[in-house]
């Protein structure tokens, strides 16, 4: 199976100086730097260890990147989304790939395991940085197993998607969840499988629901492990700028807009209702900066609204397993 590892780098080459050999050694693969602007040494890092450096001059979001880079890899089968700051065991693909010939499987989400550096803190006993991402029936994003033992979720099984750190899909699977080209200024006027209007946080969840609404299934598989330096999460949420934090609220809503099905949302109302009530208070209360948020949400709800048709016309099923996790 013709893989690509696809690695975008935001001023990251010292990170790349680990992240990059442990890509390299994986069987069977060839490796992609998306240089996003940079004025470091990622050029020099993607040379140093054969990797295809592909230049974008102007730098631009998350989402714009990751779809200029998938437009280089479109000869593959599979591509491995991957981040700078994540680093591969050995025989992470190895592991991983077979799954994807699996009836159905679009998508493997590894097991990644907290790091604060390359090098890690040996002294400490590992945890469980993601076993996969979940949706859960309130429609709110996040890690599943985050801070858990390493030994846990030990067992493969099917979860809702892969986090976006290091995922797996098949190339084909990708190219059916893209939403078509849009113009104006600011777009990359390229097949948008990640989201240019979310930008950056919640991308990675909005794609594993339009891939589950097409059909496909993710698996998680613990024997493809990575170590990962997280940079927003549950642990680490109090420590984000404010602006990051009010993207990832907002993204939540442009997320819903275009995947959520009417049986799902009749289904889950009132747990999705009581959460928004106590998230709008909490906002209100303690996270003012929040509020702008709600809208930003609305300036982009018509384009958004685009976007569901395109969604929801391609829809093949209608009960999204929201919820799902890993066994522990």
């Amino acid at each position: 199976m013709r893989t690509a590892i696809l690695m975008l780098s935001v001023d990251e080459a010292p990170m790349l100086a680990y992240s990059l050999p442990a890509a390299a050694l994986q069987e069977d693969a060839e490796v992609v730097v998306v240089d996003n602007g940079c004025t470091d040494d990622t050029p020099m890092r993607a040379r140093e260890h054969g990797a295809r450096h592909v230049r974008i001059r102007r730098r631009t979001s998350y989402a714009a990147a990751m779809n200029i880079g998938l437009a280089e890899v479109s000869a593959v089968d599979a591509v491995l989304l991957l981040n700078a700051d994540c680093f591969l065991e050995p025989g992470f693909l190895a592991a991983a790939r077979p799954r994807l010939e699996e009836e159905g499987v679009g998508s493997v989400a590894p097991k990644l395991l907290r790091t604060e550096g390359p090098l890690g803190d040996r002294s400490r006993a590992p945890e469980i940085d993601a076993a996969g991402m979940g949706i859960d029936r309130r429609r709110k994003n996040g890690l599943v197993g985050h801070g858990r033992p390493e030994a846990s979720f030990a067992t493969a099984a099917e979860c809702f998607g892969a986090d976006g750190a290091a995922a797996l899909y098949r190339r084909d699977v990708l190219a059916r969840c893209a939403l078509p080209p849009r113009p104006g200024d600011g777009s990359t006027g390229l097949p948008e499988v990640f989201d240019e209007d979310m930008a950056l946080w919640a991308t990675d969840a909005d794609l594993a629901w339009r891939a589950r609404l097409l059909g496909w299934r993710c698996v998680y598989e613990p024997r493809a492990v990575a170590r990962h330096v997280r940079t927003y999460s549950p642990s680490t949420r109090g420590q984000v700028a404010e602006a990051h934090r009010r993207l990832q609220f907002r993204n939540r809503y442009l997320m819903w807009v275009k995947n959520e099905t009417r049986q799902g949302l009749l289904r889950d109302l009132p747990r999705i209702a009581a959460y928004e009530t106590a998230a709008f208070g909490y906002a209100v209360l303690r996270e003012r900066h929040l509020l702008e948020g709600y809208r930003e949400v609305r300036a982009l709800l018509p384009a958004a609204r685009e976007r569901r048709a395109e969604v929801q016309a391609r829809r093949v099923v209608n009960r999204v397993p929201f919820g799902l996790e890993a066994p522990e």
